[in-house]
């Protein structure tokens, strides 16, 4: 019995000379492993509740945006824009807000959110319309370097005939007949035959030759 007592004594004066030297280590590694696991927890939670907020304050643009008021949905939008930058919804905020600022002929704020998605928006298509979109209210601005500027951005192929026919407008606009009649002639290259838009691109190159 005498020799059992001290087999466990030893054992226990190894384990503390053990927890001496490694017990600090063994503590920070738990503590650690606790807070990484409560972190992860934690930023899902945070994550869902964003993600939940961003649906609600979209949801609630687009009743906002039914009532016809520019001005109401244009703040409605910028609770997405402002607070919530980095979330898809915030590009389709900024996308409705500028449609309706356009429907009621109020370019300077049709322009800002576009811009802002120029800025921010990390949806290539996406900043392609906003690009397409501001290039059409810089026509109306007669601002006609500045939109074809806009327009020479990189693009994605399938937006080639829609670009190619605002440059065909602002080309005739500025009075540059033998660019409009090459970038409407491009504009139809890219346009499927069976489309109205091709027998459009087609009128207005036709227009030019007059």
């Amino acid at each position: 019995m005498a020799t059992y007592d001290l087999e466990e004594q030893e054992r226990i004066d190894g384990l503390k000379s053990w927890w001496d030297v490694y017990g600090t280590l063994v503590i920070i590694i738990v503590a650690t492993f606790v807070a990484g696991v409560s972190g992860t927890q934690a930023w899902k939670y945070y994550q869902k509740q964003q993600s939940d907020q961003t649906v609600e304050l979209f949801n609630s643009l687009q009743v906002i945006d039914e009532s016809g008021d520019s001005g109401k949905t244009r703040d409605a939008a910028r609770l997405l824009t402002d607070g919530f930058p980095d979330s898809g919804y915030a590009s389709r905020a900024a996308l409705i807000s500028a449609r309706a600022s356009i429907d009621a002929k109020d370019i300077k704020n049709a322009k800002e959110p576009l811009e802002w998605m120029l800025g921010n928006s990390k949806e290539s298509e996406l900043k392609d319309v906003a690009r397409l979109r501001l290039a059409g209210l810089l026509l109306d601005e007669k601002k006609h370097d500045e939109a074809l500027k806009l327009l020479e951005n990189k693009h994605s192929e399938s937006f080639d005939s829609l670009y190619a026919d605002l440059k065909g407008d602002i080309y005739a606009d500025k009075g540059s007949t033998l660019e409009a009649r090459a970038a409407y002639k491009m504009a139809m290259n890219k346009t499927d035959k069976k489309e109205t838009r091709y027998k459009i691109i087609q009128m207005k190159l036709d227009a030019l030759k007059k």
